[in-house]
């Protein structure tokens, strides 16, 4: 068994001469597989583009410093769900290309993005009450129809390896 991947270095803040820094996106995000003990995965479909589905995700703040709190905060903002829920660090640091559709988000020396992978298992399915400005539906699909439908393949891997779910 390999262990854990060291985190990678934290992103300085932009300096006080540097506010405009703060327009662009921090290139460190966070990814958060929903999943019940059912074995079913929630999936969100993006507002944009069109036919985008994936997990919970979104980009650490530039003040935040624990990728945990960002997952916290991104799991509440995007689902309704509780933020004392069970969030569960995978040991998984992703880092990848930013698509072009995303470019302009960042600043313009920014080409890669630093993905921490997080997880919640719920005892049943809940109310999802999604952010409108950010998705417009969501689904609990099973853990092979939830990898086919997720676009990035971050997030396939990450729903491929969640634990084994043993009935009771």
């Amino acid at each position: 068994m390999n262990p854990p991947p060291s985190p990678p270095t934290p992103l300085p803040l932009p300096s006080k001469g540097e506010g405009s820094s703060f327009r662009y996106k921090r290139p460190e995000s966070v990814l958060v597989v929903i999943y019940t003990t059912a074995d079913e995965v929630l999936v969100l479909r993006r507002r944009q583009p069109p036919d985008f589905w994936q997990s919970v995700t979104g980009s650490l703040r530039w003040e935040e410093t624990d990728p945990l709190d960002a997952a916290r905060r991104e799991l509440a903002e995007e689902t309704g769900l509780d933020k004392a829920l069970e969030v569960i660090a995978c040991q998984v640091i992703n880092r990848f290309p930013i698509l072009p559709p995303w470019r302009p988000r960042y600043a313009p020396e920014v080409i890669e993005n630093i993905e921490h992978v997080f997880r919640v298992c719920l005892p049943a399915r809940q109310p999802i009450t999604l952010n409108p400005a950010e998705h417009q539906d969501s689904a609990w699909l099973s853990r092979r129809a939830a990898a086919e439908r997720v676009a990035s393949y971050t997030n396939r891997a990450a729903i491929l390896a969640l634990p084994s779910i043993t009935p009771p």
